[in-house]
């Protein structure tokens, strides 16, 4: 069960948000998002995932971070928004079967690890292995990437330092690595957006991944920007949650 989240605006607004991160990140990168949905009428909720923010865990598989949220589901809790960034949007899909299908909810995927091939996986364990072995601090995340605040490159850096060593697991517990099946699971009362980064920029997710034949699930690529949508793009994220099928 998750016991660690954070919070924006009031729990007695009239709309909900649910923010899952990616791996090496925590809660608190969600912060620019968070503020401007609560500037909307959003109370928001960012949870901590397995492994991540001080949190321990030994079962990586994305099942089983899905079953560790599903308290935030309790006594039919329904959320008008749910956004995922990387690995939070495999999570985000598993979460499918726990929503109530009394609500219309809208999903945004910020490129999202849907499908990574051998080559790809261990790409991304070596990344791991590196980020946990050399955490770097805000200025070095700053100086590379330019279109950060300085608050988002101080949660990036504090969201690695959290991490435990075994999330890198994660990569041996869903391998192979396939989720876009998800997809096909979509309830009729949920809208679906993927966000996709520039190819150019990130390997993660691609166009190509995202089915074409499932209703109520759009897909957008976002040239230019790299993996990190949420600290470089809150505009397109905002846009798919307020202007539903605008420009998709």
């Amino acid at each position: 069960m998750s016991i660690s989240a954070s919070q924006w605006g009031s729990p007695t607004a009239s709309k909900r948000a649910l923010l899952i991160h990616g791996m090496t990140m925590s809660s608190n990168s969600w912060e620019g998002i968070a503020q401007l949905l609560v500037a909307e009428g959003y109370f928001v909720v960012a949870p901590n995932l397995l492994g991540h923010a001080w949190r321990r865990g030994t079962d990586y598989r994305v099942s089983a971070f899905a079953e560790d949220l599903r308290p935030y589901f309790a006594m039919d809790t329904s959320y008008d928004v749910i956004i995922g960034h990387s690995f939070g949007g495999p999570v985000t899909l598993a979460l499918l079967p726990f929503l109530p299908n009394t609500k219309e909810t809208t999903i945004v995927l910020l490129d999202p690890a849907l499908e990574l091939t051998e080559e790809t996986v261990k790409v991304n364990t070596d990344w791991f292995l590196n980020e946990m072995a050399n955490i770097r601090p805000a200025e070095e995340h700053m100086a590379e990437n330019p279109g950060w605040s300085r608050r988002d490159s101080v949660f990036r850096a504090l969201g690695v330092a959290m991490c435990d060593p075994t999330v890198v697991e994660v990569f041996r517990q869903n391998s192979p690595w396939y989720f876009s099946g998800l997809f096909k699971n979509i309830p009729a009362n949920v809208r679906i957006t993927v966000l996709v980064s520039d190819p150019k920029l990130s390997n993660i997710c691609h166009l190509e991944h995202i089915p074409r034949d499932v209703e109520r699930l759009s897909a957008r690529g976002l040239t230019g920007i790299g993996h990190w949508i949420q600290y470089e793009r809150s505009d397109a994220i905002m846009d798919a949650i307020l202007l539903p099928g605008a420009g998709l």
